[in-house]
């Protein structure tokens, strides 16, 4: 009997970890998400069996519409995020409501919405969470606050979802050589060395490996730390 191939949604898939992951799992049925149409189009033109899928995280409301039109997801990897660094004393109620909506609102509502089809499949929530979904620093208490609460969203999905086949995993990356880290990296003004972190594709890798754990197990947490140099 011929087995269909896992379909498998990836947010943020035009840059750094998401590129990584459409590579990677690139015997599965993609759905690559994400804001900018052109670099979808170019990511799918390299894959065997990828379409793109327009989503805008800061607006969830638009979410259902923009599903309507799918039928099988076995995997959800919720892999975009958004940080700006900032004081709790400087940082407004916009970029709290922006961060929270884009890394936490967003993958709820998505979740939510896709639930009934992963559990069809008994397939995957995969939460790209941070380092910083474990300790927050100083500078950082929107952007933490935000994975913290991803954290237990996953927490939370993990126990409803136990008898109904739908495995949920957080991936705890830490420093990785992704433009959103060289964004980081500038706003903490210093200076940007790729070979101090991680690749996009360490990353993605370990994302597979939760995936293809066999049936009779559950990787629910992985951390992975950039290796002492």
């Amino acid at each position: 009997m011929t087995h269909p191939k896992p379909v498998t949604l990836i947010t943020g898939a035009s840059g750094g970890i998401g590129v990584a992951l459409a590579h990677v799992l690139h015997r599965h049925r993609l759905l690559l998400a994400g804001r900018d149409a052109g670099k979808l189009a170019g990511l799918c033109a390299e894959l065997p069996d990828a379409a793109p899928l327009l989503l805008d995280l800061a607006r969830p409301e638009s979410f259902a519409d923009a599903l309507a039109g799918l039928e099988r997801v076995t995997n959800l990897i919720h892999n975009a995020g958004t940080v700006e660094l900032g004081s709790v004393a400087e940082q407004s109620h916009e970029v709290w409501t922006r961060t929270l909506a884009v890394n936490t609102v967003a993958p709820a509502e998505l979740t939510g919405l896709l639930l009934p089809r992963l559990r069809a499949e008994r397939g995957a929530v995969v939460f790209v969470n941070s380092g910083a979904g474990l300790r927050a620093g100083a500078g950082w208490s929107s952007y933490a606050a935000s994975k913290f609460a991803l954290r237990a969203l996953a927490d939370s999905l993990r126990e409803e979802e136990a008898h109904s086949g739908v495995r949920v995993i957080s991936v705890y990356p830490g420093r990785t050589d992704t433009a959103m880290q060289r964004k980081v990296r500038a706003q903490e003004g210093q200076p940007y060395d790729p070979d101090a972190f991680m690749r996009p594709e360490t990353v993605a890798q370990a994302v597979c490996y939760a995936l293809d754990a066999p049936r009779d197990a559950l990787i629910s947490e992985l951390t992975i730390r950039p290796a002492v140099r």
